[in-house]
């Protein structure tokens, strides 16, 4: 993605935790031809060195093979560096309810290691990946920042401790933060496989190879996905935050409108079939719901757009349309 019209100091160094995978690896780029010194810290856990690899060669690129949960890792990470992007979790929701331990200690433990890193290396600014998943039971659409329900699952309760933690640190060391709640990232380097892929690189997938998607439920659960070249200019305008209104709160990061998943798999089957005619004809399935999952998102971005001028260039169908260019040319 190209940012120049964001006008984003080259001069910056700027820290991309997690910067090995899918957003974070975009991110790398997109600041890497911005000009800017850019420090990747993650433990390839999951994460892939094949993201970063064209970066690897570049003066401009450092590459820290560390993990969040060790605080040495983190200071090493933060030095002379001028702002954070904090991509690095453990995501998923039904990894977390499998496994609720490992995701408190990256997401909540590693989180605070970074915090605690940051301040002590007086960056400007610490910009973290949350996530809508911490609007939990609340059934009021759209999404608004300030009105959020109880967590349903374990991974929801690390993503608002985050929040929690990042307005301590705030109001009790003077770190500037901003929080971006995440609606259904997708597109480029989106790992399609393992027991957690995301629901589009998987059904983009299975669809490319004649298999039949599955989908939880009967398919009018909806989402609000949003294209990875929005995500990055969120992550731009956050850092170019320049009032006290804008920073130390949390945003949502969509698009700002839902689309069911029998419409989904309907769209990745037009685009695909225009490379495979085939693919159209291939018959969508349908299993139980996933337990954790919320029927509806939606977000509001109205928040974003008065207080940071964001304004998302990627649809739904603008988005799908270069995800599944990139995933025929690279996956196939």
């Amino acid at each position: 993605m190209n940012i120049s019209y964001l006008h984003l100091d080259p001069t910056y160094r700027i820290l991309v935790t997690g910067g090995a995978g899918f957003i974070g690896s975009n991110l790398c780029e997109a600041l890497l031809n911005n000009g800017n010194n850019v420090v990747c810290l993650d433990n390839l856990a999951t994460g892939k060195r094949k993201n970063i690899a064209s970066f690897l060669t570049k003066e401009s690129f450092s590459f820290i093979e560390g993990d969040i949960r060790n605080l040495e890792d983190c200071h090493k990470a933060c030095e002379q560096v001028d702002f954070v992007l904090h991509q690095a979790a453990l995501g998923s929701v039904p990894r977390s309810i499998n496994d609720p331990i490992t995701s408190n200690t990256v997401n909540v433990s590693g989180f605070l290691n970074m915090l605690v890193a940051a301040r002590d290396a007086k960056v400007k600014r610490f910009v973290y990946a949350a996530s809508s998943s911490t609007y939990g039971d609340s059934t009021k659409l759209p999404k608004i920042e300030g009105e959020i329900g109880k967590p349903l699952s374990p991974y929801a309760i690390t993503k608002y401790v985050n929040e929690l933690y990042a307005d301590i640190f705030n109001k009790t060391y003077g770190l500037e933060t901003i929080g971006l709640r995440y609606f259904n990232v997708f597109g480029r380097k989106q790992d399609p496989n393992g027991a957690y892929a995301a629901v589009i690189p998987k059904f983009v997938m299975q669809l490319m190879k004649h298999e039949s998607p599955v989908i939880n439920g009967d398919g009018s659960y909806s989402r609000d996905f949003t294209y990875v070249d929005n995500v990055i200019e969120m992550n731009v305008r956050s850092i170019l935050a320049d009032n006290k209104e804008a920073v130390n709160t949390v945003y949502n990061v969509a698009y700002g409108e839902r689309t069911d998943l029998k419409t989904l798999v309907a769209i990745l089957k037009e685009y695909l079939s225009n490379h495979d005619q085939l693919i159209g004809e291939v018959v969508t399935e349908y299993g139980p719901e996933r337990q954790g999952d919320v029927p509806h998102s939606l977000a509001s971005i109205e928040k974003a757009q008065t207080l940071l001028g964001y304004a998302p260039k990627y649809s739904i169908y603008t988005g799908l349309k270069e995800a599944v260019e990139w995933y025929w040319k690279n996956l196939k």
